[in-house]
């Protein structure tokens, strides 16, 4: 069982951040972090969004746990002009990472996307975001 939001967090981080650290590199922006964009190569934007929190079990506080849903959606910038095939490639390799996945005790429901987001911001971007729902149960 995860234990914290902020477990939830790094967890889902972590796992993006080990797979673009692969080759080839992407840079991650992630919530409240300072981060640059790099000039016309592709960069990737995730972020988490916690929604309902329901009662998992009718026990103690100290001893019973819930269900907290949430949204990890993340946001793939690749250059203009240059077709929507390295994006896809880089959202594709997200989608394999959550996609129906269980990761640290967070179950992941079937991505959504690449939707393609117009106008993208920053602008000089082609951007598609992806949507993954999930489910954890906190203390």
């Amino acid at each position: 069982m995860t234990s914290t939001y902020n477990d939830i967090r790094a967890a889902i981080e972590g796992r993006i951040a080990t797979q673009m650290a692969a080759a080839p590199i992407y840079p991650v922006s992630y919530q409240n972090v300072p981060f640059t964009p790099p000039n016309n190569t592709p960069w990737l934007q995730a972020f988490i969004r916690f929604g309902d929190n329901a009662y998992a079990t009718l026990l103690a506080p100290s001893t019973g746990f819930n269900r907290q849903n949430g949204v990890l959606t993340v946001n793939v910038f690749t250059p203009l002009g240059a077709g929507t095939a390295a994006n896809f490639t880089i959202a594709e390799r997200i989608k394999d990472l959550f996609d129906r996945q269980v990761v640290s005790d967070i179950h992941f429901d079937a991505a959504s996307g690449p939707a393609q987001i117009t106008p993208p911001a920053p602008a000089a971007y082609y951007q598609t975001q992806l949507t993954i729902t999930f489910e954890a149960y906190v203390d």
